[in-house]
């Protein structure tokens, strides 16, 4: 399908170029879409990221890092490819890469949604003749209500807690969701707290200018009024005993697996509100319209039914897999919260 990609035991590679994106092991060039563990590994010698991320990438893997960061748009050249990051509205500085060589484009979406969020630019629609994109929701189960919706949700659902003297404890993925969640709790509500993981991203936001509410960070001493609601990443439940000692704790997950009533039954919280730093079924095909795309390569969660759906419609639509490549370069999800679903 194309020449500039093929897939080595490291990930997707470009042997052109000399350089992997988002791989998943350590290499000696990473071009890396965004600061989620299962996207930027430890150990690369170079990694290549958009201008935006900077602070939450140095958060997330260090300050010895040797990272060169581009500006978004902006274009380098490496061995005759040229190389350029995009906004893709997932997280803070998650980008898209844009590959050109010889008059050919591809475009690797990485994650992306193509909601508003108050903490992150954007995403931007890129055209090309080959679009590498996500599936992790690409089922027509998938489909979000507007943010503010399910955040006045969020809210409604904390008042009625103080209502009842109850602590809200909301868990959420603590870079990213965690930070759309906290710029538009209502202040006046009560009090907010956020765990020490949370409380360190948020630091990484500030640094970008995102603006958020006051908050306490959690401390194991500390004292919570029933007035207050907590956000805890999902690995972090052992706090809700600690918590529960002190008043009755009524407690929601923020992830758009709750979109399904089979993941909110094995999900162990009172409530679920349905936000997903991913596209839903309508945002994925809008994006794959509008790139006007020759060639489709689809990847994560539901591949194979979203590539099926362009097949149907007469695209060339495969998922990413070794046999895909296998043309060219003979003539190139589990809902655990890793990826901040």
């Amino acid at each position: 399908m194309t020449t500039l990609l093929t897939l080595t035991p490291a990930g997707l590679y470009c042997p052109v170029g000399a350089f992997h994106i988002d791989p998943c092991r350590a290499v000696p060039r990473a071009v890396v879409t965004h600061a989620h563990s299962d996207h930027a590994r430890p150990g690369c010698e170079r990694y290549l990221i958009l201008e935006d991320g900077i602070p939450v990438f140095r958060t997330r893997l260090g300050n010895r890092c040797d990272v060169v960061a581009l500006p978004a748009g902006k274009t380098i050249q490496r061995n005759g490819v040229t190389i350029s990051l995009h906004h893709a509205g997932h997280i803070l500085g998650s980008a898209q890469v844009r590959l050109e060589y010889r008059g050919e484009i591809v475009v690797i979406t990485g994650d992306y949604k193509i909601q508003s969020d108050l903490t992150c630019a954007a995403f931007e629609q890129l055209r090309c003749h080959t679009l590498v994109t996500e599936s992790t929701f690409g089922s027509p189960l998938y489909r979000w209500e507007e943010p503010h919706v399910v955040i006045d949700q969020v809210n409604r659902w904390w008042q009625f807690n103080v209502d009842h003297g109850c602590i809200s404890v909301i868990f959420g993925y603590s870079l990213g969701k965690s930070q759309r969640i906290l710029v538009a709790l209502e202040r006046t509500i009560g009090n907010i707290y956020v765990h020490k993981a949370i409380a360190q991203m948020n630091e990484a936001y500030r640094a970008c200018g995102v603006i958020f509410p006051p908050m306490t960070t959690l401390e194991l001493d500390t004292i919570i009024p029933t007035n207050s609601i907590v956000v805890l990443p999902p690995g972090s439940r052992n706090a809700i005993e600690q918590l529960s000692t002190i008043a009755p704790v009524r407690t929601a997950t923020v992830s758009g697996w709750m979109q399904l009533k089979s993941f909110r039954q094995r999900t162990p919280t009172d409530a679920a509100f349905v936000l997903s730093d991913h596209a839903d079924w309508a945002g994925l095909n809008s994006v794959i319209t509008a790139s006007q795309a020759e060639n489709i390569l689809v990847t994560h969660g539901a591949s194979a039914l979203l590539a099926r759906w362009w097949q149907e419609k007469g695209k060339n639509a495969q998922v990413l897999t070794h046999e895909s490549f296998a043309a060219s370069t003979a003539s190139e999800d589990d809902p655990t919260f890793a990826g901040g679903a």
